[in-house]
């Protein structure tokens, strides 16, 4: 039978690596410091930037605090070694506590001096102080930028909290455990520079592929930095950037089905048949995601008049309210998705008024 400090030398171990590598279990959990923490911390979605200045300094020092943790679970675990008296201690032990100490109180000074001037010492300050210019003026006018363009909901995010990807009309960021990357927008270049296969993903049941992109800025005082997301995302991603993203010669990226049934979607809308905006018409924003001008009006073309030929497409009288990329999410959801190759032969139900349509039917408006 193994000794009580042996079993609890490895349950620490096991519990440190899950607890700084939070998986999805310790997280269910809340065993993370944003959640131990939350009253401390705020909300992220108020103050970003000052959320995540407080989260990677409390990160910081509990992490630091996990050896000295360790000796303190000792003291009870091994009560031979008689460590809660450190004059008797092995020699040994007396030096781990003493590192041990010194960590701690090296991370406290560390985070003193980030916290004076009202943070401005913190890396991720100073991140944002090299943006700062005509337009912002200081780190604190870049944070308030940044915040400002969180809370709004068109904006992208994914991953996991210790590695998340995010990306709004201005900047693109990258959230790790103790730093933010920050590009703007503007001054970045993307580059697709690794892609990944996985046969067995926990969140799918179909094989999976993960993208490496790298954001390089302009401005040399960014320093590069990689971000990684799922494949399925990289069209949603793309939408949101301004600049094209650049591929890697020997980078294969795996669109969805949908994804390329919406870009046949809006390739057909191109060769169709434009439908000319009256000019009393005001066109308004798309009512399904609320973000872009409404770019499509439904109207019967795949048969001439008076000739039905079968066809169950009738004529839709709704004025445009859908953009093109929702109608051809629309059209896609109401097909088999076992049955791809008979999508394009399809016709579905107007979103509005339920009169069908097809693929030709759909006109961009001009």
């Amino acid at each position: 039978m193994e000794s009580p400090d042996v079993t609890f030398t490895l349950a620490y171990i096991v519990f440190t690596f899950c607890f700084v590598f939070t998986p999805n279990e310790f997280r269910s959990a809340g065993l993370t410091v944003q959640n131990l923490f939350s009253s401390w911390l705020g909300s992220e979605d108020i103050g970003f930037i000052q959320y995540h200045v407080k989260r990677s300094s409390l990160t910081l020092l509990v992490h630091s605090s996990i050896p000295l943790g360790y000796y303190a679970g000792m003291c009870i675990a091994a009560p031979e070694k008689n460590l809660p008296y450190i004059n008797q201690a092995s020699a040994g032990w007396q030096a781990f506590f003493g590192l041990s100490l010194c960590l701690l109180l090296l991370c406290l000074g560390l985070i003193f001096y980030w916290s004076r001037r009202r943070w401005s010492n913190h890396p991720i300050s100073r991140a944002l102080q090299v943006h700062a210019g005509p337009q912002w003026v200081g780190w604190g006018a870049v944070a308030t930028s940044i915040n400002t363009e969180f809370r709004r909901i068109d904006k992208f995010a994914s991953g996991a909290p210790g590695a998340r990807v995010i990306v709004t009309d201005t900047w693109v960021m990258k959230v790790t455990t103790y730093y933010v990357h920050v590009a703007q927008q503007t001054d970045a270049h993307l580059t697709v520079t690794e892609s990944r296969q996985h046969q067995m993903s926990p969140d799918s049941a179909t094989p999976t592929q993960t993208l490496t992109l790298r954001v390089a800025s302009i401005n040399p005082a960014v320093n590069p930095f990689d971000i990684r997301l799922m494949s399925t995302e990289y069209s949603e991603l793309r939408e949101k950037l301004h600049a094209p993203i650049r591929s890697a010669a020997n980078v294969v990226i795996h669109q969805t089905i949908s994804d390329r049934f919406l870009d046949t979607f809006r390739a057909q809308a191109d060769l169709n048949q434009p439908y000319l905006l009256p000019s009393e018409m005001e066109v308004e924003l798309c009512i399904g995601c609320m973000q872009v001008p409404a770019g499509a009006k439904l109207i019967r073309l795949c048969c001439e008049e008076g000739n039905d030929s079968g066809s169950e497409c009738r004529q839709c009288f709704c004025r445009p309210m859908w953009c093109l990329s929702c109608l051809g999410r629309w059209f896609s959801s109401r097909q088999d998705q076992d049955r791809p190759e008979t999508w394009l032969a399809s016709s579905v139900p107007c979103p509005t008024c339920r009169s069908k349509f097809c693929i030709l039917d759909v006109c961009l408006v001009r």
